[in-house]
């Protein structure tokens, strides 16, 4: 579809002032339309989102729709890259992103994004018929307590060698250090001493 008739022979200043004031007339409309749905978001002055679904439900998804600078002449960002649709298939994903593509192809030149966001409405369940019933992809909660459970495991680990390692030196000491509370060593300690002086003694009567 051809650029707004509107738009047709404006120089690029004021093509951005008619932008500036069709976003704000239809970012007012969405903040109407949509006033009390929790399931609608408005991020900033240009990008929205709309949750399909119940929060928990592995068919649940969130669509993101940003506009640029050039919308609606150019057709907005689609992304449904986003951490609550982590669950969603890539295949499906991209089966909603270009079917919306090709709907705001249909569009340009209109305020599309309502258009957009109530058609996905209508057409989300057959495009969601081969996503499974069931998320397989572990939720925040159950990530960070795996992490915290190997932390914890971590930890004890390091314990244990760190006490194996004293022990391990205390052994050392008492096999090399052998001293009683007296400070007098234990028998056999010095035996290396006593059988040289034997020896030595041995040699010199011997020489005699």
């Amino acid at each position: 579809m051809a650029p707004h008739a509107a738009h047709a022979g404006a120089t690029a200043l004021q093509l951005a002032e008619i932008m500036r004031e069709e976003h704000e007339e239809e970012r007012e409309v969405l903040q109407s339309i949509y006033e009390g749905d929790a399931n609608f978001c408005m991020i900033n002055d240009t990008t929205f989102q709309y949750k399909y679904g119940e929060e928990g439900d592995a068919k649940s998804f969130l669509l993101e729709i940003s506009w640029g600078p050039d919308y609606p002449d150019a057709a907005p960002i689609i992304n449904l890259d986003l951490f609550y649709n982590k669950h969603i298939l890539p295949p499906i994903k991209e089966k909603i992103t270009t079917e919306l593509q090709e709907q705001a192809e249909a569009n340009l030149g209109m305020s599309m994004t309502f258009t957009l966001f109530e058609w996905l409405k209508e057409a989300k369940d057959e495009i969601l018929d081969h996503q499974p019933a069931e998320a397989s992809v572990l939720g925040v909660s159950e990530i960070t307590s795996g992490i915290e459970q190997i932390s914890a495991v971590d930890d004890q680990g390091e314990g244990k060698r760190e006490k194996k390692e004293q022990l391990t030196k205390a052994q050392k000491r008492r096999m090399w250090d052998r001293q009683n509370a007296a400070g007098e060593r234990s028998r056999g300690y010095n035996w290396v001493d006593i059988i040289k002086h034997l020896s030595q003694t041995g040699n010199s009567k011997n020489d005699g």
